[in-house]
């Protein structure tokens, strides 16, 4: 039986076990997946160098990881993060099917009204999702606690403009995930109405306080199930195509 897992720090939120145990039962396919949660990521080694067929990865070590990994894949090189990992021919080899997930869940829903994105969070999700805007032409402007510059913004600059000028706004954080379903990364939702879309890349719950606000709103409202369900197969395309 071959073995694949998904490495983060607290993963009890994560559905992905439940989606590959069916996707295996459904395809007769002889394999268990797992989850691996570490503390720390200097404690990967022995995962890496374990008896795993492939591995994703998840909050908060999609760049933490790269250093320990032999090598990436072009498109893991420009986003700067990776939630797969391929081991072939004795090298563990990073990719990123976050952007390809992400691309793939948005196509239906995106019209010339959202030219301008508000991003929320700076990590190895955000990384793929920008990517994949400014691919299709979108300009990209990110919410972050971090220092703000350029197209980066601090929390404490959301005012009814900037939300009313980014029509497409994309949560990247845990912020609203499971247990702590009454936490909410926007601190406002003046300027949101009927032409946004408001992506929440949270899955569990279902529909986030985050959406719940947007949809009451008039937004078009989407969670992130539809982007697992696509970044998955797209990992198990990965891991067979180098197996």
């Amino acid at each position: 039986m071959k073995t694949y897992g998904l490495i983060g720090k607290s993963l009890g939120h994560s559905f992905s076990p439940d989606f590959f145990k069916s996707f295996f039962e459904d395809q007769g396919i002889d394999a268990y997946y797992t989850l691996i949660e570490l503390d720390a990521i200097n404690r990967i080694k022995p995962i890496l160098e374990g008896a795993y067929h492939g591995l994703n990865v998840t909050i908060p070590y999609k760049e933490e990881i790269i250093p320990f990994l032999d090598e990436l894949s072009p498109e893991a090189t420009a986003i700067g993060a990776v939630n797969t990992i391929v081991f072939s021919e004795g090298k563990a080899i990073g990719f990123n099917t976050d952007a390809f997930g992400f691309q793939q869940s948005i196509k239906p829903f995106l019209t010339f009204e959202h030219e301008r994105a508000l991003i929320l969070g700076t990590g190895g999700s955000s990384k793929a999702v920008g990517y994949v805007l400014r691919n299709l032409g979108i300009q990209v402007n990110f919410l972050s606690r971090n220092e703000p510059g350029g197209q980066q913004f601090s929390y404490e600059h959301v005012n009814e403009a900037m939300l009313s000028a980014c029509k497409l706004i994309v949560n990247c954080t845990p912020v609203g995930m499971f247990p702590a379903i009454d936490a909410c990364p926007l601190p406002s939702f003046q300027g949101i109405g009927p032409s946004h879309l408001v992506v929440d890349l949270i899955y569990n719950p279902e529909e986030t306080l985050l959406l719940k606000e947007a949809k009451s709103r008039g937004a078009a409202t989407l969670n992130g199930l539809p982007m697992l369900k696509a970044q998955a197969l797209k990992s198990w395309e990965l891991w067979n195509q180098f197996d």
